[in-house]
Protein backbone atom coordinates (compact mmCIF):
# COMPACT_ATOMS: atom_id res chain seq x y z
CA UNK A 1 0.00 0.00 0.00
CA UNK A 2 2.84 2.39 0.81
CA UNK A 3 4.10 1.98 -2.77
CA UNK A 4 0.79 3.39 -4.03
CA UNK A 5 1.21 6.54 -1.95
CA UNK A 6 4.82 6.85 -3.09
CA UNK A 7 3.69 6.59 -6.74
CA UNK A 8 1.11 9.31 -6.07
CA UNK A 9 3.69 11.58 -4.46
CA UNK A 10 6.05 11.06 -7.41
CA UNK A 11 3.26 11.91 -9.87
CA UNK A 12 2.58 15.15 -8.00
CA UNK A 13 6.27 16.00 -7.86
CA UNK A 14 6.62 15.37 -11.60
CA UNK A 15 3.87 17.91 -12.42
CA UNK A 16 4.41 20.35 -9.56
CA UNK A 17 1.04 19.48 -8.05
CA UNK A 18 0.09 19.56 -4.41
CA UNK A 19 -0.25 16.02 -3.01
CA UNK A 20 -3.63 15.26 -1.44
CA UNK A 21 -4.03 11.58 -0.62
CA UNK A 22 -7.41 9.89 -0.78
CA UNK A 23 -8.33 7.22 1.72
CA UNK A 24 -9.82 3.91 0.61
CA UNK A 25 -13.16 4.83 2.21
CA UNK A 26 -13.75 7.89 0.04
CA UNK A 27 -16.02 7.72 -3.01
CA UNK A 28 -15.22 8.47 -6.65
CA UNK A 29 -17.72 8.86 -9.50
CA UNK A 30 -17.00 6.30 -12.23
CA UNK A 31 -18.90 5.91 -15.50
CA UNK A 32 -20.01 2.47 -16.70
CA UNK A 33 -17.71 2.54 -19.73
CA UNK A 34 -14.64 2.80 -17.48
CA UNK A 35 -15.83 -0.32 -15.70
CA UNK A 36 -16.16 -2.01 -19.09
CA UNK A 37 -12.50 -1.36 -19.91
CA UNK A 38 -12.94 1.37 -22.54
CA UNK A 39 -10.07 3.84 -22.94
CA UNK A 40 -8.79 6.50 -22.95
CA UNK A 41 -10.00 7.36 -19.49
CA UNK A 42 -10.57 10.96 -18.43
CA UNK A 43 -10.14 11.92 -14.80
CA UNK A 44 -10.71 15.21 -13.02
CA UNK A 45 -10.78 16.28 -9.42
CA UNK A 46 -13.15 18.88 -8.03
CA UNK A 47 -13.10 20.06 -4.44
CA UNK A 48 -14.02 17.23 -2.15
CA UNK A 49 -16.57 17.12 0.63
CA UNK A 50 -17.57 14.59 3.25
CA UNK A 51 -17.22 11.09 1.77
CA UNK A 52 -16.57 12.29 -1.80
CA UNK A 53 -12.93 12.38 -2.97
CA UNK A 54 -13.79 14.85 -5.74
CA UNK A 55 -12.60 12.50 -8.51
CA UNK A 56 -14.68 11.61 -11.57
CA UNK A 57 -13.55 9.05 -14.15
CA UNK A 58 -15.15 8.49 -17.57
CA UNK A 59 -14.47 7.72 -21.22
CA UNK A 60 -15.81 9.46 -24.31
CA UNK A 61 -17.87 12.60 -23.83
CA UNK A 62 -19.06 13.78 -20.41
CA UNK A 63 -22.81 13.24 -20.30
CA UNK A 64 -25.27 15.33 -18.34
CA UNK A 65 -27.35 12.31 -17.27
CA UNK A 66 -27.92 11.95 -13.55
CA UNK A 67 -26.92 8.29 -13.70
CA UNK A 68 -23.76 8.80 -15.78
CA UNK A 69 -21.48 8.38 -12.75
CA UNK A 70 -21.79 5.54 -10.26
CA UNK A 71 -20.24 5.76 -6.79
CA UNK A 72 -17.16 3.60 -6.22
CA UNK A 73 -14.91 3.48 -3.17
CA UNK A 74 -11.26 4.30 -3.75
CA UNK A 75 -10.32 0.81 -2.56
CA UNK A 76 -12.28 -0.68 -5.47
CA UNK A 77 -10.65 1.69 -7.93
CA UNK A 78 -7.29 0.57 -6.55
CA UNK A 79 -8.25 -3.09 -7.03
CA UNK A 80 -10.03 -2.79 -10.39
CA UNK A 81 -7.97 -0.05 -12.09
CA UNK A 82 -4.42 -0.20 -10.68
CA UNK A 83 -3.04 1.94 -13.54
CA UNK A 84 -5.17 4.89 -12.42
CA UNK A 85 -4.40 4.96 -8.71
CA UNK A 86 -1.16 6.91 -9.18
CA UNK A 87 -3.18 9.95 -10.32
CA UNK A 88 -5.51 10.07 -7.32
CA UNK A 89 -3.07 12.02 -5.13
CA UNK A 90 -3.32 15.04 -7.44
CA UNK A 91 -5.09 17.93 -5.71
CA UNK A 92 -8.44 19.42 -6.79
CA UNK A 93 -8.09 21.28 -10.08
CA UNK A 94 -6.02 18.58 -11.77
CA UNK A 95 -7.03 16.40 -14.70
CA UNK A 96 -5.58 13.44 -16.54
CA UNK A 97 -6.17 11.46 -19.71
CA UNK A 98 -4.91 7.87 -19.57
CA UNK A 99 -4.61 5.07 -22.09
CA UNK A 100 -2.42 1.97 -22.00
CA UNK A 101 0.03 3.67 -24.38
CA UNK A 102 0.21 7.25 -23.06
CA UNK A 103 -1.06 9.73 -20.52
CA UNK A 104 -1.45 13.47 -20.09
CA UNK A 105 -1.74 15.42 -16.85
CA UNK A 106 -2.63 19.11 -16.52
CA UNK A 107 -4.02 21.72 -14.17
CA UNK A 108 -7.44 23.25 -14.92
CA UNK A 109 -8.29 26.14 -12.58
CA UNK A 110 -11.88 26.21 -13.88
CA UNK A 111 -12.57 23.03 -11.91
CA UNK A 112 -12.19 24.95 -8.68
CA UNK A 113 -14.80 27.52 -9.71
CA UNK A 114 -17.64 25.05 -10.10
CA UNK A 115 -20.20 25.41 -7.34
CA UNK A 116 -21.00 22.37 -5.22
CA UNK A 117 -24.69 22.48 -6.12
CA UNK A 118 -23.88 22.20 -9.79
CA UNK A 119 -21.47 19.34 -9.14
CA UNK A 120 -24.02 17.39 -7.11
CA UNK A 121 -26.67 17.85 -9.77
CA UNK A 122 -24.36 16.78 -12.63
CA UNK A 123 -22.68 13.86 -10.87
CA UNK A 124 -25.65 11.84 -9.74
CA UNK A 125 -23.41 10.54 -6.97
Amino acid sequence: MEDIYQDQREMCLLYGAQYMAVSDDLIIGVSDDVQEGVSPIHGLRYMYKDSMAGWFLWTGAWQEREDFFKPMHVRHVREDFPDLIKYLGLAPGWRFLWSPKADEVWYDASLLKLEEDSLSKRSGV
